[in-house]
């Protein structure tokens, strides 16, 4: 029996980050991971999942580029290649993960961790003794009751679909989340034939709605059945109702079953331990504790926020309260408002905040403006001007503190950090408007949509 400052059940972003956080404090630290290094991101969600993306961007652009004055002739992609350049990426990053912790000297052991008591852990059959224990044990993908679902070779879950050898020629996803929204535009990308079915009446609910609608229009080589209900999946052949109660056959090579994930809560002693959870996730407050004395728990499986990111953040705050019991005055608590959303499709699209809906809801009256990104001279020259892209900026109509900033477009995801800066700092539409933005840059369309703001 082996005693440490920290066990860490579950590698993923949370557990990791955190591993490396308490390492580099002098902890004497424990990450126990039963598969690899990195969790669903590293291995089989994000990261592969981008790494594909990025090929068939390039493959989209070089079969566009004639107007920007390229010619390629013979352009083909090469899927075994495309899958080469996924592992190749995955591997690096994994491994990059494993010589950190081991350069700040924590320990890792692959296998199954349980939690006995505070303080007790079992990996592997032997028993550890802590100070604090992380649960970091993630999620898991959510398999609907849908008759013909369950042990069907042609349905797939993201994992399964990221291993195909083969680009399928039509491609029925259920679910139009990011996850569906994301596979969706990959294949497509890639000339398969992509039906999308999607329960809600749009895409991507936690989206502002206007954002939401024209992403999906900007979605090319995608037809999306809004507001329909799966019956059933009989061999490759998906059935299902639409709003109108008609019943629609609709038929598929491979079917992607993307309708969300679920916190990983059985299986790891959390009952047995006394610990507060439902399927829901593990209960946490602001600084992740849970209701057991120096027990926290980070990421996927306090189903607060099922977001790579967001499992960092949770990881370095309670990696903060564990180093220093003086931490929640010094501001570390999760701000669960300013965590930022990220959708990789193509076009791509990022927001944080409240929607226009959410805001009126909770402030009532409210101020909005909507711009496109022609506004801005990079993404024109870039794009064109016809190219989908928005900025849509949500503030308080009193206070005129900005409550929500949401994009759709070319490079999203790399200029919404700032935006988050923006709402963690409560800034108010006129302390925005004068914030340099460097030019030409696609960050430019929020100053436009600030500017747009009325007085």
């Amino acid at each position: 029996m082996t005693h440490y400052d920290v066990i860490i059940i579950g590698g993923g972003p949370g557990g990791y980050i955190a591993g490396e956080r308490l390492a580099h404090a002098g902890k004497k630290v424990l990450v126990a991971e039963k598969e690899s290094l990195g969790g669903t991101c590293l291995n089989v969600g994000c990261i592969p999942t981008k790494s594909l993306l990025n090929s068939a961007k390039l493959y989209a652009h070089a079969l566009d580029s004639e107007k920007f004055g390229v010619t390629a002739s013979g352009v083909t992609f090469d899927w075994d290649q495309m899958q080469s350049w996924k592992k190749q990426t995955v591997d690096t990053l994994v491994g990059g993960v494993g010589s950190m912790l081991k350069r700040l000297k924590a320990e890792v052991v692959k296998g199954h961790a349980t939690l006995i008591a505070p303080g007790v852990i079992e990996v592997n059959g032997e028993r550890h003794t802590c100070e604090h224990v992380i649960i970091a044990t993630g999620s898991e993908p959510v398999l609907p009751p849908i008759p013909g679902v369950r042990e069907n070779p042609k349905v797939l879950d993201s994992t399964g679909l990221l291993a195909i050898d083969h680009v399928p020629a039509r491609l029925a996803v259920i679910g139009g989340g990011v996850i569906g929204v994301e596979f969706a535009s990959l294949f497509a990308a890639l000339g398969s034939q992509v039906s999308v079915i999607e329960m809600m009446d749009e895409i991507c609910p936690f989206m502002d709605a206007k954002v939401a609608a024209a992403l999906r229009k900007g979605i090319t080589g995608v037809d999306f059945h809004l507001g329909c209900r799966v019956e059933a999946v009989e061999d490759s052949t998906v059935v299902f109702t639409t709003k109108s109660g008609d019943q629609v056959r609709l038929e598929a090579d491979i079917v992607l079953m993307a309708v969300g994930r679920r916190p990983l809560v059985e299986g790891w002693g959390a009952s047995e331990a006394g610990l507060d959870y439902s399927p829901r996730g593990v209960v946490v407050d602001d600084c992740m504790r849970t209701n057991l004395p120096n027990v926290w728990a980070v990421g996927d499986v306090t189903g607060r926020s099922l977001l790579a990111h967001a499992a960092y953040r949770m990881g370095e705050i309670a990696s903060a309260h564990i180093i220093d019991p003086d931490a929640e005055r010094q501001g570390q608590v999760m701000r669960w408002n300013t965590i930022p959303w990220a959708v990789y499709s193509i076009p791509e699209a990022a927001g944080v905040g409240l929607t226009e809906a959410q805001a009126r809801e909770e402030f009532g009256e409210v101020i909005t403006s909507s711009v496109p990104m022609a506004l801005s001279g990079r993404f024109v020259a870039e794009n064109g001007v016809r190219a989908p892209g928005t900025v849509k900026v949500v503030a308080d109509a009193k206070t005129r503190t900005i409550l929500g900033i949401h994009m759709l477009g070319t490079y999203a995801p790399e200029t919404i950090w700032g935006a988050a800066g923006v709402l963690e700092n409560e800034l108010t539409v006129d302390d925005l408007r004068q914030v340099v933005f460097p030019h030409p840059t696609n960050s430019e369309g929020i100053r436009e949509a600030i500017w747009a703001i009325a007085d």
